[in-house]
């Protein structure tokens, strides 16, 4: 997607004729069937695509090539993997002299150009070309492909021999190589390999968003699972119970875990492949994106040598990141701090971290039973999912620990009657726990393409639907510096979309949370039974922001969107 301002300049060259009315059309119809302004220029023959790419390489000083009938040599071509090729509309057609010669619709994505740099150690010399032209070269990946699957067996129920021989085809290495690199690539958090009645589809999960990526032929699921099973070390021959594993691979001087779960489904077997950056570093809770008052009452509450921090959401929820930063923080060589976790997502060095295994026992209350005999001054317990780790976790930080753990609840208030109603006496959890913090994940907005706007309309009453209005700016003024009734709350950020950011507008996520500390009133109202409800009253009135605040206040900062925050409080 061509830059706006650039494209201008180029229409006022070639085609001075083209109205205001025209143009206006074009956006509203560019907008409708969500393409960009220049493909409908040239669909609807307003302007000639050539002509058109010409011109913006000349204003970008970009010389301009045509790929139409150039035959480009497999070695060449395949050094820009097919997945990258095709998202990002990037061709590499010549190499020479140390220099990589890329065809591109958009030679500003610098973001394509750096990472092929950095892959290939080539120096990138850039060419515009028309989409329809990069179109056509495209298509010599998909026949090299076809060739290659050709060879692959297809028989329903191949024999073990068949599938090592699949795995083993280059075809299938090239193709697996290409699904995880680009994954790495465009930040996906998960990878799912979806088989159907006549293809394979591909998913990421970006941004806690799923994004088809590409559709393979039928006959590569085979060789494609078995694959994926020889880097796992998975049975090949079992095709009928779901399995699990791990493998590691290095991919730009980083080295990075798939954490692998196979499930059988009607049309084969599904593979989720979940990406665990290990060398990654415990974010801050600012980076985290703790609010100054959150994060001074988590700091506080970590600082206490016994008792439970708890964090709570649902899945996908950034649960497991959060108590790694805090582990991060309490991480100094004078303490001893054991874990139990299922599964072990990120190793951290000067941690004991043990790996929960319910085949052979080793569950969480065995293995916090096994902990609190290994003399801990911190305790990390994955979740809390039953009466007996509960009644467990809360006895180590009666007896002088520090206990951090999850739980599976829509918010803080919530957290406290779900202890209770798991069998733990209430005087019990008012005793022992420090602070809870509920969370949930939203996209960060785009910071290349962020504009402000005016929140109007249906946007607006979606908003009113859910929240008082009325009380923006109280709360605003409460947590934002230098914020004044002068300042109109309802003006906020959003992204127009561009190619940094997938045209989606967000690139990123940040947490949003609930942090309720544990008050003598609150001891009061947990001894009563009071109900979640109750809770959240008092919690309230004694200077809580809940989730749907949290994420208004981070929406007027510019950090996400509006319909971003209604959309995560809302599930």
């Amino acid at each position: 997607m061509l830059a706006e301002k650039t494209l201008q300049l180029a229409l006022a060259k070639i085609s001075p004729s083209l109205n205001e009315q025209q143009l206006n059309n074009a956006k509203e119809k560019a907008q409708t069937d969500n393409k960009s302004l220049e493909e409908i220029l040239v669909s609807d023959g307003l302007v000639e695509e050539s002509l058109l790419y010409k011109n913006v390489g000349e204003i970008l000083d970009t010389p301009f090539t045509t790929l139409k009938g150039k035959i480009i040599d497999k070695e060449t071509l395949n050094i820009v993997p097919t997945l990258v090729a095709g998202a990002h509309q990037v061709i590499a057609f010549k190499k020479e002299n140390g220099e990589l010669l890329l065809a591109m619709t958009d030679p500003t994505d610098i973001q394509t150009i750096e990472f092929l740099h950095r892959k290939t150690g080539l120096n990138p010399k850039i060419f515009i070309t028309t989409p329809s032209d990069l179109k056509d070269a495209l298509h010599q990946y998909h026949a090299e492909l076809k060739d290659e699957f050709s060879s692959i067996p297809s028989k329903k129920n191949p024999l073990d021999n068949d599938l090592k021989k699949a795995a083993e085809e280059l075809s299938i290495i090239k193709m697996t190589n290409s699904i995880l690199e680009h994954a790495v690539y465009e930040g996906a958090s998960d990878i799912h390999i979806e088989p159907e009645e006549k293809e394979v589809t591909i998913r990421y999960r970006i941004d806690g968003i799923l994004k088809t990526v590409m559709s393979l032929p039928k006959n590569v699921q085979n060789g494609l699972t078995a694959r994926i099973k020889i880097l796992s070390n998975l049975k090949l021959d079992e095709h009928m119970v779901p399995q699990d594993g791990r493998f590691k691979i290095q991919i730009q001087d980083e080295s990075l875990a798939f954490r692998v779960s196979i499930l059988p489904v009607y049309d084969g077997e599904k593979i989720v492949m979940r990406l665990l950056h290990e060398g990654a570093k415990p974010l801050t809770l600012d980076q985290l994106g703790f609010l100054e008052n959150a994060r001074t009452k988590v700091e506080n509450a970590i600082k206490k040598p016994h008792g439970m921090i708890l964090v709570t959401g649902p899945t996908g929820s950034g649960k497991t990141t959060t108590l790694y930063s805090l582990l991060g923080i309490l991480n100094q060589p004078g303490v001893n701090i054991s874990t139990v976790e299922d599964p072990i997502e990120y190793r951290v060095a000067g941690v004991n971290q043990s790996q929960m295994n319910a085949k052979v026992g080793f569950t969480f209350a065995s293995g916090l039973r096994a902990l609190l005999r290994q003399d801990p001054n911190i305790i990390m317990v994955g979740e809390i999912r039953d009466q007996e780790t509960a009644e467990i976790s809360i006895n180590a930080a009666m007896t002088g620990h520090l206990v951090l753990s999850t739980l599976h609840t829509n918010d803080a208030p919530t957290t406290l009657p779900r202890l209770v109603d798991m069998g733990v006496p209430p005087f019990l959890v008012a005793y022992t726990t420090n602070i809870i913090v509920a969370q949930r994940l939203v996209r960060r907005i785009c910071q290349f393409c962020k504009e402000e706007f005016l929140l109007e309309g249906a946007a607006l009453d979606e908003l009113a639907n859910t929240f008082d209005i009325k009380k923006l700016s109280d709360i605003f003024e409460k947590n934002i510096k230098n914020f004044s009734n002068k300042t109109n709350a309802l003006s906020f950020f959003r992204g127009q979309g561009c190619n940094r950011c997938g045209q989606t507008g967000y690139k990123g996520r940040q947490g949003i949370y609930e942090v309720m500390e544990i008050d003598e009133g609150l001891v009061k109202k947990i001894n009563e039974r009071a109900t979640s409800d109750e809770i959240k009253k008092y919690a309230r009135e004694h200077g809580m922001l809940t989730m749907l605040e949290d994420g208004l206040i981070k929406a007027k900062l510019g950090v996400t969107t509006i319909a971003e925050i209604l959309r995560v409080t809302k599930e």
